[in-house]
């Protein structure tokens, strides 16, 4: 069964294929993903890296965890859930608006 690991503190300029190349030194790598910031356009310095196994991934933790990666120390352990966040509603005077909540209409 596959294992996701969380990897943070990578460069903006770290690769998806970079990144499955680094982690396929410990075995076979299902995905390789890094988050991208929608507004910006670019990396937001983690991923997830989905190994084939636990032993595998196991192995990717104990070897990558606190290693340095192009210029960056990385930090390797297995991803938790997502939470569930609640949605957010910027019409009608939620977090996030403008006029500090306040209807200026």
């Amino acid at each position: 069964m596959a294992k996701k690991l969380y990897v943070g503190g990578l460069s903006y300029n770290t690769t998806e294929d970079a990144l499955k190349e680094l982690f396929s030194q410990v075995g076979t790598v299902e995905t390789a993903t890094i988050i991208i910031d929608r507004m910006l356009n670019r990396s937001k310095g983690f991923g997830f890296v989905e190994m084939s196994s636990d032993e595998e991934a196991q192995k990717a933790i104990e070897m990558f965890n606190g290693k340095e990666f192009e210029g960056r120390t990385l930090i390797v352990n297995e991803a938790k859930p997502m939470e569930s966040r609640p949605k957010r509603d910027f019409d009608r005077g939620g977090r996030g608006g403008f006029g500090g909540g306040k209807n200026r209409y």
